[in-house]
C-alpha cells in the first residue's frame, strides 16, 4: 500500500487518448508520475497512477477539482487520494449470510485491534443486519429478492462512506470490473481453499470430492479474474477419512476468519505490497502469521534434501 504518494484512479469507457489527457494535466502542474498501470476489461478502462505531489504548482483542492473537471469532460470517474486522506482509514464489509468473518472483524474493531474503522456493512441479503446494528454500524442491503447485487447502488454506498478498503467477508457474489477497477489492490476476499486449488463455488465440496488430506483457506486481493488475485495469507487443516461437508466447515470457518483478519491488518498497516501479481511483506513480516504457525517448523523434517548424502560425501 502506497503511503507517501498521491493515488489517482481513472475509470470509464475505453477510448483513445485518455492516458495522454490525464498525464498532460499532471505534467502541466509539476507533478511527477512514479507509477502508472492501465487495463481494459469488458470495455471498462482503468488507470491507476501513484504520483509525487510534493512540488506541484497548485493546491490539493485545485488538483482535485481539475481532475474531476477533466473526468466530466471525458466521461470518466476520477478518484484522488492524497496521503493525508489515508491517515484514518475506513472499511466497508460486504456480506451475504455467513457471520463468522464479520464477527471476527467486529471483535477486533471493538478491542482496538483492527487499525481502522468499520464504516458500513453492505449485504446482498439482510440476514446479518442485526449483527451490524449490535455494533451500531450502518447496514445497507443492495440485493434483490434473489440476492443479485445492484452494483450502481453498491458504488453509491461505497462512495457515500468514502471507504479505503473493501473486505469480502464471505460475500457470495462476483464483483464486476466496474467495481474492482475502482478499488484496485483495495479489496480483500477470503476463499475456503488453498488457492490456486479449488477456485469458484463449493470449494470445500471440491476438496472432499478430490480426496485431499490437507485443505485450507486463502485471503487474497480481488482482481477481475475469479479467485486468482495475489495471495496474502493462508491457513491449513487436516481432513479426516470420515469428514463430511459440515466437518469441513467447522474446521475451516475459524481459519477463514483468522486468515482474513490477518490479511486486513497487513494491508492497513502498510506491511504488504503487490508487484506483478504477487504480494511481498515488508520488514514487519515477522509480526504476522502468513501461513502455518511457527510451531510446525519443529515437526517438519529438514532432511534429506536433494544432493549427495553425507554418508557418501564423508568417504
Amino acid at each position: 500500500m502506497t503511503t507517501d504518494l498521491t493515488e489517482i484512479t481513472v475509470i470509464g469507457d475505453d477510448d483513445t487518448g485518455l492516458i495522454a489527457r490525464v498525464t498532460s494535466l499532471l505534467f502541466e502542474r509539476g507533478i511527477n508520475i512514479e507509477d502508472l498501470d492501465q487495463a481494459v476489461r469488458d470495455g471498462v478502462f482503468r488507470m491507476y497512477l501513484a504520483v509525487d505531489t510534493s512540488e506541484m504548482v497548485c493546491t490539493e483542492e485545485t488538483l482535485r477539482a481539475d481532475l474531476h473537471d477533466l473526468g466530466d469532460d471525458l466521461g470518466l470517474d476520477v478518484q484522488v487520494r492524497f496521503p493525508a486522506d489515508r491517515d484514518h482509514q475506513r472499511i466497508a464489509v460486504l456480506v451475504t449470510k455467513e457471520s463468522h468473518c464479520l464477527e471476527a472483524l467486529f471483535e477486533a474493531w471493538a478491542n482496538d485491534d483492527l487499525g481502522a474503522d468499520i464504516g458500513v456493512v453492505i449485504g446482498n441479503h439482510d440476514d446479518l443486519q442485526p449483527l451490524a446494528e449490535h455494533y451500531d454500524v450502518p447496514f445497507h442491503d443492495v440485493g434483490d429478492d434473489g440476492g443479485q447485487q445492484n452494483e450502481e447502488r453498491l458504488l453509491e454506498v461505497l462512495g457515500e462512506y468514502d471507504v479505503d478498503l473493501i473486505v469480502l467477508a464471505r460475500y457470495m457474489r462476483i464483483l464486476s470490473p466496474n467495481v474492482v477497477f475502482r478499488y484496485e489492490d483495495r479489496i480483500i476476499n477470503v476463499h475456503p481453499s488453498l488457492l490456486p486449488a479449488f477456485p469458484g463455488a463449493e470449494a470445500y465440496r471440491q476438496a472432499l470430492d478430490e480426496g485431499v488430506r490437507v485443505a485450507g483457506v486463502t485471503a487474497h486481493y480481488v482482481t477481475t479474474d475469479l479467485d486468482q488475485g495475489p495471495i496474502i495469507t493462508q491457513r491449513a487443516f487436516d481432513v479426516p477419512d470420515d469428514a463430511d461437508l459440515e466437518d469441513m466447515k467447522r474446521r475451516g470457518q475459524p481459519l477463514e476468519a483468522d486468515a482474513l483478519l490477518e490479511a486486513v491488518r497487513l494491508h492497513l498497516n502498510g506491511d504488504v505490497s503487490v508487484h506483478r501479481g504477487r504480494t511481498s511483506v515488508r520488514e514487519n513480516g515477522d509480526r504476522y502469521q502468513l501461513g502455518l504457525p511457527e510451531e510446525m517448523d519443529d515437526v517438519t523434517p529438514d532432511r534429506p534434501v536433494d544432493g549427495i548424502g553425507t554418508a557418501v560425501a564423508d568417504e
